[in-house]
């Protein structure tokens, strides 16, 4: 692998850098954190594009036979690459997302009465050059790999050659800064008001009825774009007014993927395993005191807690179903953290990946979260589908990267904006137990939802 260390450079100046290029990818700490946002990513021009879409992968267009998730797994072991721990975790690989509805080819699901925007299952770019920030540090770094050549040689060879190529990208000038004003005329739900409480209701009552414990239940958010609007511009809005620690910006071609998420579903380093499940929420106050008081009331907010446990003991049996035996533990049990608009329990479960098993199976057996799922996790998406009625897509899958060198870290897609040229799509929701009081449970997607209509209020003229 060629390294070649960079003086420091913003990471969204460089993404502007780098705007121009096919299938960009920036994985984004824009809350920047000890351990949370330490390390941030940008790639583009990848190698190789891989696609599941009606449960079908292809590579470059050309099918991949049997199952998704072990084709995968066969594509990235033809490009092994050995992991140097003094650099940041993502040194070439695979990075995009997973949809929620990849769930289908996992479990016998009923399909959703409508498709939504009809994205592909999941689309990932094989990069062979990673421009890597270390923020603690004030470091950054072109990682090139050389892949796809076979021939040591050559592939030492195209590494030097593409690093000097992303070097004399990142001394160009950054793509055009439009002003960007309001995009949306009108936003309209997949539930009114009178809906989604009747929603809440009936998964209560499913719940007494000793049919599931808890289920997510979330709202669609649609609007139209008016013209000029710049995708980008708008992210740079989103992120400083959401700074999350697992923000990213997918762009491919006219669909943008925007996420402002504070969740972590996955990472893998080395052998140890990290989830950390958000489950409790309470909208902050601007005045320090009332938002200590509203802090304090979460923390002991029973509901609040149990919702979290619950999803706790789910993910810790995902866990366990390939990690090594009693290496499943609870680290943090709802612990608070705070986000730009919002209050969070946050819980920490880690693991031990047994030796037989690698990236793509630990997500293949926890996919998707629990967190945004309910419990038990099958029955929870049975009903999802029937009450929402609506494809989720991206919302509440995972975006993030596999590394050639087997680490990985993956968000759940929360807090994200889909763009499909004039069309802008998210969605907010919440878990629902038997102690939830329904009027507050809308409220609550209300309060997740606040900071990106405010980022499509926003006006900016973009960022430097």
């Amino acid at each position: 692998m060629h390294i070649r260390e960079l003086p420091w450079i913003e990471p969204v100046t460089a993404m502007r850098r780098l705007a121009h290029r096919p299938h960009l990818t920036f994985l984004d700490s824009a809350a920047k954190h000890e351990l949370l946002g330490r390390y941030s990513y940008l790639a583009c021009d990848p190698f190789s594009s891989y696609v599941v879409a009606d449960g079908r992968a292809s590579c470059n267009g050309e099918p991949l036979e049997g199952d998704p998730w072990h084709a995968l797994r066969a594509l990235l072991a033809s490009y092994p690459q050995h992991y140097r721990p003094d650099f940041p975790p993502f040194q070439g690989g695979v990075a995009g997302f997973f949809s929620y509805d990849l769930n289908r080819t996992l479990e016998r699901l009923p399909p959703p009465a409508a498709q939504g925007q009809g994205f592909p299952q999941s689309i990932l770019h094989f990069y062979d050059v990673v421009l890597a920030y270390d923020h603690r540090d004030q470091k950054c770094w072109i990682l090139s790999t050389g892949w796809p050549e076979q021939d040591p040689t050559r592939r030492s060879k195209r590494a030097g050659h593409r690093a000097d190529e992303f070097a004399a990208l990142l001394a160009g000038p950054s793509s055009p800064q439009n002003r960007s004003h309001t995009a949306a005329s009108s936003w309209h739900s997949n539930f009114s008001r009178d809906s989604y409480v009747a929603a809440v209701q009936q998964v209560m009552d499913l719940i007494l009825a000793g049919d599931i414990f808890q289920a997510n239940i979330a709202q669609r958010f649609s609007t139209r774009l008016s013209s000029p609007f710049d995708p980008l511009a708008f992210y740079c809005r989103l992120r400083a007014l959401n700074p999350a620690p697992f923000a990213a910006l997918l762009r491919y071609g006219k669909l943008t993927i925007a996420s402002s998420s504070p969740e972590r579903f996955l990472r893998l380093d080395g052998q140890q395993v990290e989830t950390r499940p958000i489950k409790g929420t309470i909208r902050r106050s601007g005045d320090p005191q009332e938002d200590r008081q509203r802090a304090e009331l979460l923390l002991a907010s029973e509901k609040d807690r149990a919702e979290n446990v619950m999803i706790v003991d789910l993910l810790r049996n995902d866990l366990s179903r390939v990690c090594t035996a009693h290496s499943v533990k609870v680290p943090v049990l709802c612990g608070l953290e705070s986000y730009a608009s919002v209050h969070h329990l946050v819980s920490v479960v880690t693991g031990k990946l047994a030796a037989d098993h690698d990236a793509v199976t630990l997500l293949r057996s926890c996919f998707p979260g629990g967190s945004v799922t309910g419990a038990p996790k099958v029955r929870s998406m049975e009903i999802i589908a029937d009450i929402e009625r609506v494809a989720r897509e991206v919302y509440c899958g995972a975006i993030g990267f596999i590394s050639f060198n087997g680490q990985m870290d993956t968000n759940i897609a929360i807090r994200t904006v889909t763009i499909d040229d004039d069309l802008a799509v998210f969605h907010a929701g919440g878990g629902i137990t038997a102690m939830s009081e329904p009027s507050a449970e809308y409220e609550e997607t209300l309060a997740k939802a606040q900071r990106i209509f405010d980022a499509f209020r926003a006006e900016t003229k973009g960022a430097s």
